[in-house]
């Protein structure tokens, strides 16, 4: 599986925030990409150009004190970037972060964090020399089942190329799923838009772009993937779709 470079030094950012003890964990398409590394996943995937986390502390924490400890942690690995803030969090809002270049002042990449929302179940993952705290693949995949079974899956369309991926990799655990989503305080909605609105799918998947020259797989083959995937969490219909 191909890195770029500015994945890499997204991940030299997650390690050093690690490193630091800062109360962060991370999640999104950074993680997705080094768990499916850590299973055996060699062929291309999505690229991403964001660092996605959760900042889980007993006090809410100040801009200033975020800025100041990621800008710290950064600092001390050695890496020469300047950290912002562009947005500060707020109910059902994260906090967003800007990462420039030092001498340019380009912005590279940003990085977006929840703050104190309900805690995910995490695992360390480890990456070459790379180390740091993620959400655990249980975790990934029933968010990625919940965002499915709304309508959100055609404003998210990446979670069931994501579920594509895991399927490739992972066995489902309808108990565990489950499990993980009533731990966050979420359910499960009827699939609805994911079962009987196939075309609209396709056209999101469509608009849908792969960056760099990852190869986007037929919208076909990764419907029929990731459906078989969750199969177990579908409802159980008569005369559903038989896609």
């Amino acid at each position: 599986m191909n890195i770029t470079a500015e994945e890499k030094l997204m991940y030299g950012v997650m390690k050093a925030v690690y490193d630091s003890g800062i109360p962060v964990n991370f999640k999104g398409s950074m993680v997705l990409k080094a768990c499916l590394m850590e299973a055996g996943y060699d062929e291309e995937t999505r690229h991403t150009v964001d660092i996605d986390a959760n900042w889980i502390s007993d006090a809410p924490p100040t801009a200033e004190q975020m800025v100041e400890s990621l800008q710290s942690a950064i600092r001390k690995s050695g890496i020469d970037l300047d950290v912002s803030l562009y947005r500060m969090y707020g109910e059902g809002r994260s906090a967003g972060f800007e990462l420039k270049d030092r001498e340019s002042g380009e912005v590279l990449f940003t990085m977006d964090m929840d703050v104190n929302r309900p805690a995910p179940t995490t695992k360390i993952y480890e990456i070459d020399e790379i180390r740091f705290c993620g959400v655990a693949p249980i975790q990934m995949i029933a968010d990625k089942v919940s965002a499915v079974s709304t309508d959100k899956v055609f404003r998210r369309i990446k979670d069931v190329v994501d579920l594509y991926y895991l399927s490739k990799v992972f066995t489902f655990d309808r108990a565990a799923v489950l499990q993980t989503l009533k731990n966050n305080g979420r359910k499960l909605e009827g699939f609805g838009g994911f079962l009987h609105r196939y075309e609209d799918l396709r056209h999101s998947y469509e608009k849908f772009r792969f960056t760099g020259d990852v190869s986007k797989p037929p919208f076909d083959e990764v419907y029929k993937a990731a459906k078989a995937f969750i199969k177990d969490v579908l409802p159980k219909e008569k005369d559903r779709d038989a896609r």
